[in-house]
């Protein structure tokens, strides 16, 4: 009854479900005592559900004290039913006087568990619904904060249209728009010829990066289950009318938006090792595939903004006490990234609205692209904390030996795309026509130093 109603539920509210992924393992007395971070988390992120949340978050003490209540009468009710029953057992002249009561408790049995099914299910689809909390660093007033820059030069630089990639991509015989469009669409590309050498070159120059801070390396699925992508927060949203997940017609699965949904997954329902200093790390390769719905203008054209690209990602589990020091850990490797690149780009703490349900805090990084004449994002790193872990049923044995939820944390190391783009607007060189190759990516490309 109870998994009926929960799924009626969700597909009321158009929230997609996976019958194999097991109910999350919420602490509520967590979420009651600490109800007012909730609430100021939910107003903070400025969610579409605000009101409606809050409103369903208020009456959350009072349903898990009057869920306490009927549990303890149904265990009341149970016990007094067997104790008939032995009784019966004993002596089964008592059948005839006893057997109204047993029915009466069974009658009481079948309506409490009614009510407890329904119950159980509102409190359940309130805190699958809650975001993670907040980390006290999150700018609360809508503003990003700069926290670091990246190879700033003396002088700010200049918007330059001259320095579209697209066209000097065209010009170059690196990029096939039009052909793309013929064959998939709108927003997707044929990487050509040094393009392509460069997607190349750009993913093994990561992979080596992070491979050098102990990350292992995989290669990921492109397809997960939609409990699975549920579970990691990318639940399908809808906006304009579109929605950013690709979803497989007639089938339990979609398409990722990010290697975090396949590599999280490797933590399903089990138990991590974490190494020495309370940390797993693994970086994958994958194509990424983002309905992008709501994109327009300029963005639309070239690299920026695609339906699928290639991404390089790093993801660890950690202890809770850890997972603040990873992220910093993650953000340090990104700066390291494309320091060596030599772009120029800001660090950006996200404020509170610009977080997704998950994350607990957020960096960006955003690089100039005179090309567009403004900065574009190219990566970010997230730290989850136990939203991630605790729906996923990813534990790790504490040093007490009892399992607990790991923390989660992801981090972009490469989206080749909007990287690919930085380089070919600011390296092209006006006065040969040549893009001049950053230094780490020279071995890559067979020792061309120019393209």
């Amino acid at each position: 009854m109870l998994r009926s109603r929960v799924i009626r539920r969700c597909l009321a509210s158009n929230v997609q479900t996976s019958h194999f992924i097991r109910k999350p393992q919420f602490d509520l007395k967590y979420i009651v005592d600490n109800l007012p971070k909730y609430q100021h988390s939910i107003k903070s992120r400025e969610l579409v559900s605000e009101k409606e949340l809050l409103g369903k978050l208020q009456l959350l003490p009072t349903q898990v004290e009057e869920l306490k209540t009927l549990n303890k009468d149904i265990n009341d009710i149970q016990r007094t039913r067997n104790a008939l029953e032995a009784n019966i057992k004993q002596d089964k002249s008592k059948l005839k006087e006893l057997l109204p009561e047993i029915k009466s408790l069974k009658e009481r049995f079948q309506s409490t568990t009614l009510v407890i099914n329904d119950i159980t299910g509102r409190i359940e689809e309130t805190a699958s619904a809650l975001p993670n909390l907040l980390n006290d660093k999150a700018p609360l007033n809508g503003i990003p904060e700069v926290v670091h820059w990246i190879n700033k030069p003396s002088t700010e630089p200049s918007p330059d249209e001259e320095r579209s990639h697209v066209e000097i991509m065209k010009r170059k015989n690196m990029i096939d728009l039009q052909s793309a469009s013929n064959t998939t669409g709108t927003s997707s590309y044929y990487l050509l010829n040094e393009g392509a050498q460069l997607e190349i070159a750009l993913t093994n120059y990561a992979i080596d990066i992070a491979r050098k801070h102990g990350f292992q390396f995989v290669i990921p699925p492109s397809l997960a289950r939609l409990g699975v992508i549920d579970a990691c927060g990318f639940r399908p949203r809808d906006m304009n009318g579109e929605k950013q997940i690709y979803a497989i017609e007639g089938q339990d699965v979609g398409l990722v938006a990010t290697a975090e949904i396949t590599l999280a997954a490797l933590g399903f329902n089990n138990t991590i090792n974490l190494g020495d200093d309370g940390v797993k790390r693994v970086v994958g390769l994958s194509r990424c595939y983002r309905a992008e719905a709501g994109a327009r203008g300029k963005d639309t054209k070239g690299l920026y903004r695609v339906h699928e690209f290639s991404k390089v990602e790093m993801f660890c589990w950690s202890t809770p006490e850890r997972s603040n020091d990873v992220v910093e850990s993650l953000k340090d490797i990104q700066i390291e990234l494309f320091t060596n690149l030599g772009l120029y780009a800001k660090v950006i703490n996200m404020p509170s609205n610009d977080l997704g349900n998950p994350a607990f805090n957020k960096y960006d990084i955003e690089a100039w692209m005179p090309g567009r004449g403004s900065f574009g994002e190219i990566s970010s790193t997230s730290n989850c904390t136990d939203y991630q872990s605790r729906r996923l049923n990813s534990k790790y044995k504490a040093d007490d030996g009892k399992l607990k939820f790991v923390h989660t944390i992801n981090g972009t190391a490469m989206a080749v795309p909007r990287v690919l783009l930085a380089i070919v607007e600011n390296f092209y060189e006006k006065e040969t026509g040549d893009i001049k190759v950053p230094e780490p990516l020279i071995p890559y490309m067979g020792g061309k130093k120019y393209i």
